[in-house]
């Protein structure tokens, strides 16, 4: 994608003055970003996803059984008929990996990086739905899909912004208004991350929120050197071989400090395990268990592809690369494999194709390493035929 040509999805401006000007800096109200958009999925739909097991939903009644009442699915069937006239929120998450007409929208968003998006939620909204004025640790778009909602825009917050006392939802307790939209479908905002943000659905509305994944951290800290340690033996130890005759043996001097900050350093700055991890920890599936593959022998894939079967990306799964000497790295739902730097343009194609098959592949199916490779990442669950 042409960082420099104007997108109808970011108002007309470019993805290179998006990512200057606004991207984790400030909100983008963008009018018909996508024009005359139709929602692929109906609010009947998007209800029925809730009701499976698989399929992550809440309910939120600002008028429940107490204020802002938090119902977790999957729901019964009858658990809709229930529900008052107003003021009520269904959202379901990662609807892009069960319904493949709403994963087809994040194409449009390839200017950014794959494995930096999460999903798209999708929320169904009665007249007055909301789920509070709150603040998330991730840039967001939001897409109005069905309906109107007005979107009203407040201050930048951080862990000391106060909230209500509710167990389960963070509901700001101050909202400082200073700006205020009505979006239609088709129109679109952008939100940085820890801009607080207001929505009502001003009738039957639904929208779908594009978001990001942001470890914090903490995450990151505590994932990388879990990761780290898997691979550092018991002899691996603070020493001192330096150590000079203390006047006071109970201080703990700079020196020992010194030491201390070497032992994390020589570990920390390891660049290869860094990427390693990163990128294993960026395409974790947020559902493993959909991610399951087969037992196939090499013959029997090569086989099917040659009767004309076509290989596709499991939904679940999340796919990455990168470059580490002449090498290739890749990430494949939370997993890394090393392969030589010829197989680059495979990688490439892996991530990117719709579909895989016979004539796109012919090049890698007489490549050993390249057959190894996507019979692996059938088995891995990462890929799979599509008439499964």
């Amino acid at each position: 994608m042409n960082p420099d040509i104007p997108l109808q999805l970011l108002g007309g401006i470019t993805a290179r003055e998006f990512l200057r000007d606004y991207w984790q800096k400030k909100p983008l109200l963008i009018r018909q970003a996508i024009p005359d958009f139709e929602s692929p999925i109906d609010a009947d739909e998007l209800a029925g996803l809730a009701l499976e097991e698989e399929v992550e939903s809440r309910l939120v009644i600002e008028h429940g059984e107490r204020p802002w009442e938090l119902r977790r699915g999957p729901f019964a069937e009858d658990a809709f008929s229930t529900l008052p006239e107003r003021e009520w929120t269904l959202l379901v998450q990662a609807v892009d990996q069960f319904v493949p007409e709403v994963a087809e929208l994040l194409e449009q968003f390839r200017f950014l990086p794959s494995w930096r998006i999460d999903d798209i939620m999708i929320s169904f909204a009665a007249p007055g739905g909301s789920v509070g004025p709150h603040f998330d640790n991730y840039d967001v778009f939001l897409l109005q899909a069905q309906g109107k909602r007005n979107w009203k825009i407040g201050q930048m917050c951080n862990s000391e912004s106060p909230l209500l006392q509710h167990a389960d939802l963070r509901i700001l307790a101050e909202f400082e208004e200073s700006a205020e939209w009505v979006l239609e479908p088709g129109d679109m905002l952008y939100l940085p991350p820890r801009l607080a943000h207001f929505g009502i659905a001003e009738d039957d509305c639904m929208t779908y929120s594009v978001g990001f994944r942001a470890p914090s951290a903490a995450e990151v800290l505590t994932h990388f050197t879990d990761f780290l340690s898997q691979y550092l033996t018991d002899e691996e130890r603070y020493t001192d071989a330096d150590a000079q005759p203390v006047s006071d043996p109970h201080q703990i001097q700079g020196d020992a400090l010194d030491r201390l900050k070497g032992l994390l350093a020589e570990h920390m700055s390891d660049e290869r395990m860094l990427l390693t991890w990163f990128g294993q920890f960026m395409t974790e599936p947020r559902y493993p268990e959909l991610v399951a593959g087969e037992e196939l022998g090499e013959e029997d894939f090569i086989n099917s592809l040659q009767d004309g079967a076509i290989l596709v990306r499991n939904p679940s799964a999340r796919l990455a690369w990168s470059e580490v000497d002449d090498d290739v790295l890749l990430f494949a739902s939370g997993q890394s494999r090393y392969l030589p730097g010829k197989l680059r343009e495979l990688l490439k194609l892996v991530c990117s194709a719709d579909a895989l098959h016979s004539e796109n592949l012919s090049e890698w199916l007489a490549d050993e390493d390249g057959r190894d490779l996507l019979c692996e990442l059938v088995k891995q669950g990462s890929l799979g035929f599509a008439d499964e």
